[in-house]
């Protein structure tokens, strides 16, 4: 099973893959075939994409998604910030959850954020965990 992301503390990245041969860089990973449509194919290296990037978009979840999303239906639902990060070197836009705290108002368009690992869901026997983005600056 390919890895999404790895690391802990500082450490925490978010984990993607490169092309040889044109250089494209993906996430979530691709382990299989360059995704370019105008590359011949190179070798995939996994690589660590960049720990920080600028808020391209926000908005928030203020309902409870879908199934294979995990939540608990005797719970009252609670929103969620959902936040857009362009990567600072790849220049690619990664989604992903804002940090428990984090609110539509404390983002803005252009802030810098830094990847952070976060809690997706947990229950006695297991915690499955992700990512989170995370205003510089602010501590959880």
């Amino acid at each position: 099973m390919a890895r999404w992301f790895a690391g802990e503390g500082d450490a925490f990245r978010l984990l993607g893959t490169r092309c040889s041969r044109c250089g494209a860089v993906f996430f979530p990973r691709e382990d299989d075939f360059c995704r370019n449509p105008q590359c011949g194919d190179g070798e995939l290296s996994e690589v660590a994409l960049s720990p920080r990037g600028r808020v391209w978009s926000f908005t928030d979840g203020r309902y409870r998604p879908p199934a294979p999303y995990v939540s608990d239906p005797e719970l009252p639902w609670r929103p969620y910030t959902l936040i857009a990060v362009e990567l600072e070197a790849e220049r690619m836009v990664v989604l992903g959850q804002g940090a428990p705290g984090v609110t539509v108002a404390d983002l803005e368009v252009g802030m810098e954020v830094e990847v952070v690992s976060g809690v997706l869901h947990e229950d006695a026997e297991t915690t499955w965990t992700t990512w989170h983005w995370r205003p510089l600056g602010v501590r959880a």
